[in-house]
Order: C-alpha cells, then sequence, then structure tokens
C-alpha cells in the first residue's frame, strides 16, 4: 500500500528500495506488538483463556512448569495481526508470492487457533487430535502446490545445497508431495519447539531473518547469477515479509521473555512454521531448511525417535523427556539456559546455511 502510494502516485524512488520498506515493515509490525499487546494480553486474562498444564496428563512437566498455569495462550493472534498489518502496508500487493505466503500463513494460523480454543474449552493439553490436524495442513499444502504449478509456466526445480544447478529442472507434479513434506514438516517442528518461554519466538526470528536475506539475494539477477542460485524478481516481496515476521515476533518476545506474559500457542506456531516453509519453497531453498532450521529439527527428531524407541524396545526410552528441550530441563538445566543455548545454536545453524551460498 505504502509503495503503491509514495512509488507510483507521488514518485518517491525512495519507496521502490527494498532495504528501505523492509525497515519499515519490521519496525511497524514491532511497534504495533508493543502497542497491542498489553490490552490484548488483559483482555486474554478477563476471558480467562489460560495454559492448562494438568498434572494427570503429564507429571513431570507439571512439576517442571506448574507456575505457568494460567498464563494466558493464543497469543500467536498477536504475531498475524501484526505481521499482516505491516505486510500489507510495505509489500507490492500486486506481486502474488506475497499473497500466497498469507494464504498459507492465515490457514495454518486459523487451524492452530481452533486447536487452542478446544484446549481451553476442555481445560486439557489436548486439542485436536493429530489426524485431523495433519489432515488439514496435507489440504492446505495441496492447494498450495497446484496454485504455484500453474503460476510458475517455467517449471519448479529443485536445488541441493552444495551443488551449482539444479538436480532436477522441474520437479512436476511430484511438487505436490514435496510441498506436503515441507510445510507439514516445518510447521510442527515450530509447533514441537514451542514449549520454553521465547524458544520458539527466537529461533523463529533467527531463521527467518535468514530466509529474508536468501530471498534478497534470490530476487537479484546480479547476486543470484553471482552465487548461482535460483533467481526470482518475484522474492523480492519475500524480504518485506520476512522482515515483517522477525519485527512480529520480538515484539512478542517481549512479553514471551522468560518469565512469559503470554504463549503463542498453536496459532502462532503453526502459522510461523508453515510461512517459513513457504518462503523456503518459493525461493527453492527448501533442503537448507535442514541447516537454517536445525534447532526446529532437532527437537522433531528427539520425538520422533522418542516414539519409536518407546515402541519398539518396549517402553525404553532415548531422551529423559521429549521434545529436545524438555530433555535438558529433566538434566537440570534452568529454563532461561535451555532457551539461551538453543538461540545461540540457531544462530549458528543460521549462519551455516547462508554459508553455504559460497560453496555452490
Amino acid at each position: 500500500m505504502i509503495h503503491e502510494i509514495f512509488y507510483n502516485w507521488f514518485d518517491i524512488t525512495l519507496a521502490k528500495y527494498t532495504t528501505v520498506r523492509c525497515i519499515g515493515a519490521a519496525g511497524t509490525a514491532m511497534l504495533l506488538s508493543l502497542m497491542i499487546g498489553p490490552w490484548l494480553i488483559r483482555r486474554l486474562y478477563m476471558l480467562k483463556i489460560g495454559q492448562p498444564i494438568r498434572k494427570d496428563e503429564c507429571p513431570p512437566l507439571h512439576i517442571l512448569h506448574r507456575n505457568k498455569q494460567g498464563t494466558p495462550t493464543i497469543g500467536g493472534i498477536l504475531i498475524i495481526l501484526t505481521v499482516l498489518i505491516s505486510t500489507l502496508l510495505w509489500a507490492n500487493l500486486v506481486n502474488p508470492y506475497i499473497w500466497i505466503s498469507i494464504g498459507v500463513f492465515l490457514s495454518l494460523g486459523l487451524l492452530g487457533f481452533v486447536d487452542d480454543y478446544l484446549k481451553v474449552k476442555r481445560k486439557q493439553s489436548l486439542g485436536l487430535r493429530a489426524k485431523q490436524k495433519f489432515a488439514v495442513q496435507i489440504i492446505i499444502a495441496v492447494i498450495f502446490a497446484v496454485i504455484m504449478k500453474y503460476i510458475e509456466p517455467n517449471g519448479l526445480p529443485l536445488y541441493i545445497p552444495f551443488i551449482k544447478n539444479a538436480v532436477i529442472m522441474d520437479m512436476g507434479w511430484f511438487f505436490i508431495l514435496w510441498s506436503i513434506l515441507v510445510l507439514v514438516g516445518a510447521s510442527n517442528a515450530i509447533n514441537l519447539t514451542d514449549g520454553l518461554d521465547g524458544l520458539a519466538t527466537g529461533t523463529t526470528a533467527i531463521s527467518i531473518l535468514a530466509y529474508g536475506a536468501l530471498a534478497y539475494v534470490a530476487s537479484r539477477v546480479d547476486t543470484s547469477n553471482y552465487l548461482f542460485i535460483f533467481h526470482s524478481p518475484n522474492a523480492s516481496e519475500l524480504t518485506i515479509l520476512s522482515a515483517a515476521l522477525v519485527g512480529a515476533c520480538l515484539g512478542f518476545l517481549w512479553f514471551n521473555a522468560h518469565p512469559a506474559m503470554v504463549f503463542m500457542g498453536d496459532t502462532g506456531s503453526l502459522a510461523l512454521g508453515g510461512v517459513i516453509g513457504v518462503i523456503a519453497l518459493l525461493i527453492r531453498k527448501e533442503c537448507l531448511l535442514l541447516i537454517i532450521g536445525g534447532v526446529f529439527v532437532a527437537e522433531a527428531l528427539s520425538v520422533i525417535l522418542q516414539i519409536a524407541s518407546f515402541k519398539l524396545r518396549n517402553g525404553k526410552k532415548i531422551f529423559k523427556m521429549a521434545p529436545l528441550h524438555h530433555h535438558f530441563e529433566m538434566l537440570g538445566w534452568p529454563e532461561t539456559h535451555v532457551t539461551i543455548r538453543f538461540l545461540i545454536i540457531a544462530i549458528i545453524c543460521a549462519l551455516a546455511g547462508l554459508a553455504t551460498l559460497k560453496t555452490q
């Protein structure tokens, strides 16, 4: 909107620069979060939308986090609202990538909201069934993939880190299965990471910042040719979206840092995971999720391995508790130590992912 008004109406060339609009998008999202946050938290308290932590469902977790009982959840609404407003203000709304990303972001946010609402209503930590959540996530991924098939006439290539050219020039209809794997995996991985104050918010901001940089590089002919990466002119607006997401996460972290005043819930975690997956798919850097999102991968793998070990080894466990951050809590690490150390690892993973660009 601002892009249209300043650049097309008044011919203010400053508005055409992606970097300027990135600063505007990040600043707007963060300021809106700081302004709206206190009001939203008060409303959630008044409505008694608190996080349920029942002793009978998970005794070890209750011992660790019983002081968080009743902390407002569904705070992801704040992230979604500020990202949406900031993106609509600063992005070029003619760009199809913006609308595709927002569509997935809002759809998964709505799914998470329903899940959170059921948890609060039932006063337990179980909302939608896993099969129900997976089914909706798959439907969203399929719709995204089909749309991409029709708006990308030149094909959908697959790029692998450390390899100069595309491994597959056009994935064809396999792109649907690939999209399901990436979107469902990313959204659930961040959902599993959301277990400690500030953990999911901080690690997500770091990963999105890295993908924002990748989107900026991919949108420029000079840098994409120099680094031998996929070039997409439409990716420039994903940089604006990424900046809005980072600003919103930082604003939310103001209230979500230990001791948290509000939790994002599935409303925020599913939406953030999905939008990271979408950005990765749009700029053809989805394989880098394994590196840039190293913390999320480790969290998801810890749950998968724990379940597999429990079922295949007669109840034996690999970790004291899964996801991985709870394992370290059970080892005696203070919550703040776990969070800060995971954030450090997230920064290292993001830098490692960006460093792969020079190895192609």
